[in-house]
Formats: structure tokens, C-alpha cells, sequence
């Protein structure tokens, strides 16, 4: 006995794929909606904890900014501090300069030489006076020049030959110099130097105004 079947089954057959595919594309919708509702919500969290960090770095860096501005009020202090220190040392040290200064002349004059005028101008000093000869003033420059730890820099401004009248009416020939040095601030601890006005035979005369112009 033949059966023939008359139902529609290629309707059938379609209906049944296209309800597979649409559960498919309901699938694939759904798990990517998922997957994208989680990534967003990993993304959310990574910016905020992104901005977290960032919140505190800022913190981090205004505190290093007011290290910083405290450092630079202190490296100012420092330097007024090492300023003033320096001020003070110069002072100290220069204070009894006009003392060396007198009896370092006194060491280094030689015999025959009359000092009529000492200045002082900061660190420069003129000196005024009368010798004897010429040979006596270079002298005292070869003195100031090699033998003083005083002075440094000699050089002769002017030498002026001049005749002194004595008291017999005898005429001797004098010259009239001038000559500048610079003054060196040397460590004064221990130094004892002699008096300006030496009680040695024969000491050279040092009798000068001594003027200082700070």
C-alpha cells in the first residue's frame, strides 16, 4: 500500500531553519550585549581607578612644589647666611689691617726712606714719603715686591728729585715719591707683627698721616 505524504514539509523544513537562525542572532545579541556591558564596566573602572592615581599624583605634586619653594627660602637663607658670614670674616680680618699694614712698612723700609703720607682706599694703598736717592725707592719697591706677604702688585706712581735746605745752610738732594701696592687679607691667627715705630739702630723713619677711605 502506497502512503503519500501531503503535508507541506519544505515549509516546514524553512520554518524550522529560520527559527534556528533567529534564536541564533537572539544569542549572539544577547552575548554580545553582555560582553559589551561588561567591557564598559571594566573600562568605568579602569578610568576611575585611573583617575584615583591621578587625583593623588596631583596631590603628591603640589606637596613637592611647596618642598620645592621651602628649599629655594632655605638656598636663599643659606646664601644671605654665607653673605653675611663672608661680611663678617672681611670685617674681622681688615679691622687691624692699618696695624699690619704700619708694621709691615716699618720691616720692609729701607734705611734712608721718610714715609710723609699712608692711604687707604679698600684694598689699594698710597703711599707718599722722601728718599734719599732713587736707589732707595727701588729698593723699597724689590721689599714690597718679593719680601712682603703684605703687599702685592708695587708699582711707582712718580719719583721728583728736590733739594732739602738744612740748618747750616747745606743743601742735601731728596727725592719726593709715590708709589700704590695692593693690600692682601692674610690670616692674622699668631701674627704678631712689630711695632710701626721700631726702637732698632738705625731703623727707617715711618712717621705718615694714615688715612683709610672705606
Amino acid at each position: 500500500m502506497i502512503q503519500i505524504n501531503l503535508l507541506p514539509h519544505r515549509e516546514l523544513t524553512r520554518k524550522k531553519k529560520r527559527d534556528q537562525y533567529v534564536a541564533s542572532v537572539l544569542i549572539a545579541a544577547l552575548f554580545g550585549g553582555g560582553m559589551s556591558i561588561v567591557a564598559a564596566s571594566w573600562f568605568k573602572s579602569a578610568i576611575n581607578n585611573q583617575n584615583a592615581i591621578n587625583r593623588v599624583l596631583d596631590a603628591e605634586i603640589l606637596t613637592l612644589d611647596k618642598q620645592i619653594k621651602d628649599i629655594k627660602g632655605l638656598e636663599s637663607q643659606i646664601g644671605a647666611l654665607q653673605a653675611r658670614q663672608r661680611t663678617v670674616e672681611d670685617v674681622q680680618s681688615d679691622r687691624n689691617q692699618s696695624v699690619h699694614l704700619l708694621g709691615e712698612l716699618s720691616r720692609q723700609l729701607p734705611a734712608g726712606v721718610l714715609l710723609t703720607k699712608v692711604v687707604q682706599t679698600d684694598q689699594q694703598v698710597l703711599i707718599n714719603g722722601t728718599a734719599q736717592s732713587n736707589e732707595q725707592v727701588s729698593e723699597l719697591l724689590r721689599n714690597l715686591t718679593g719680601a712682603s706677604a703684605w703687599f702685592t702688585k708695587p708699582e711707582l706712581v712718580e719719583s721728583v728729585a728736590n733739594v732739602m735746605q738744612l740748618s747750616n745752610k747745606e743743601q742735601r738732594p731728596m727725592f719726593n715719591f709715590s708709589l700704590r701696592a695692593l693690600l692682601v687679607r692674610v690670616a692674622v691667627t699668631g701674627v704678631n707683627p712689630v711695632p710701626a715705630m721700631s726702637s732698632a739702630p738705625n731703623a727707617p723713619g715711618i712717621a705718615p698721616d694714615i688715612v683709610r677711605i672705606p
